[in-house]
């Protein structure tokens, strides 16, 4: 004769999910993304691997000036200060913004995650 025997399964313990960073951007047309941005990754790159109008022209030598963002408020304290050539280089544009940046300028980190910025109109 034979008993039944309940096998109960183990709970799953599920493990907490990490949180994918997340850069986000308003481009020239007012259309807000949300990247999933990567560690080390300059800013640049980030848009540029998206298709948000990053041309790159320079490379981040700080030649061009075509990587104009504008961080908002809470986002512009998160990032390092910008450096004196950065400083000189943003002087050069015909509109500069209080948080105005050179997102080649800026390289990502995990801590940055929810970091919001406007890509500037032409330069």
């Amino acid at each position: 004769m034979s008993t039944a025997v309940d096998i109960v399964a183990d709970p799953p313990n599920p493990q907490p999910r990490p949180e994918t960073p997340v850069l986000r951007v308003e481009d020239r047309n007012g259309v807000i993304h949300e990247l999933e941005a990567v560690e080390g990754w300059r800013l640049m790159e980030i848009l540029r691997d998206y298709g948000l109008g990053m041309e790159n022209t320079c490379g981040g030598a700080l030649a061009c000036a075509e990587c104009h963002v504008v961080l908002d408020a809470e986002s512009a304290k998160r990032v390092p200060p910008p450096r004196e050539d950065e400083l000189e280089k943003l002087d050069e544009l015909p509109m500069l913004y209080e948080n105005s940046r050179l997102c080649c300028q800026i390289i990502w980190s995990d801590e940055m995650s929810g970091l919001s910025l406007k890509i500037a109109q032409e330069t």
